[in-house]
């Protein structure tokens, strides 16, 4: 259960993280740390739930463990409009 909440925690670090860069920015930005947030609590939720054996749990928590390689289509685009401007 510890596991649980220790990844769910983490998973909801990504709302302060994004909330504090956007206030240092004055306007609304996604930084890096907030996707390094959210697949370490994706990660952890998704092996609660494979501990649990709990089918929609993993199926809920699975994609967004993958949302973070760099090949991931949302992440690719945040990548390049950065880049280019």
């Amino acid at each position: 259960m510890v596991l649980g909440f220790v990844g769910n925690a983490l998973f909801s670090m990504r709302f302060l993280v994004q909330w504090i860069a956007s206030e240092r920015q004055g306007e609304s930005v996604i930084p890096v740390s907030f996707w390094y947030w959210s697949i370490a609590g994706s990660v952890l939720m998704c092996v609660y739930f494979v501990f649990r054996r709990d089918p929609v749990g993993i199926l809920a928590y699975l994609p967004n463990s993958c949302e973070g390689h760099p090949r991931h289509p949302r992440r690719s685009r945040t990548v390049r409009e950065r880049s280019s401007g």
